[in-house]
């Protein structure tokens, strides 16, 4: 739904940066936008500790095209490939360090969000979509794409994960049942945060 916004944005030869949480199935999101051959679609993982298992998500995840980045490379793989059009799907709702949050109220739990889809989005100026999923029965999934920020070089700091984090939060609210509850979103407590 509301692909057009996606399509637009591409056409004006702009990358994007697609925010998205463990909602639904995130793994088909990548999967359909890469076999769709819109121009290459960078996902952003954590890598495993175990290396077999970690080489066999690097496969599952590149095996319809796009290019799985490490979070420790995601900087350096984007102003590398600046110059050329892309999309970049950042999964935003993993517990960053306390000492590296943003905090916010988030399903009504002071909570900490990883700053830097804004930060990497207001460094290249690149739009930023959120991508909302919704299970419509089993094994079915719709995606909605929506606008967060058009010029993130000109918005106020926090404002890009705010407006991400709160889509989410609708998404959740809507389909509890359809969120990856069980990856510890609250394990830290915010203490002499930077806030």
């Amino acid at each position: 739904i509301n692909y057009e916004l996606y399509f637009d944005i591409l056409s004006g030869q702009r990358s994007i940066i697609v925010a998205l949480g463990h909602q639904g199935n995130w793994e088909w999101l990548g999967a359909a936008t890469a076999t769709r051959g819109d121009g290459p679609l960078q996902v952003i993982y954590k890598p495993l500790s175990n290396p077999y298992f970690d080489g066999l998500m690097k496969k599952i995840r590149s095996r319809f095209g796009a290019t799985p980045i490490p979070d420790k490379d995601v900087l350096r793989q984007m102003i590398a490939t600046k110059g050329s059009l892309s999309t970049t799907a950042f999964i935003s709702d993993q517990t960053p360090p306390p000492d590296h949050a943003f905090w916010i109220n988030f399903l009504n739990q002071d909570t900490p969000v990883f700053i830097g889809t804004e930060k990497l989005a207001r460094r290249l100026n690149y739009p930023v979509l959120f991508a909302a999923m919704r299970k419509v029965k089993r094994g079915y999934y719709e995606v909605e794409v929506l606008r967060v920020c058009d010029e993130p070089a000109e918005s106020d700091p926090g404002s890009i994960t705010t407006a991400h984090t709160r889509l989410l939060e609708e998404q959740i609210i809507k389909q509890p049942e359809t969120w990856l509850w069980s990856h510890r979103r609250w394990k830290h407590q915010r203490h002499n945060s930077k806030q």
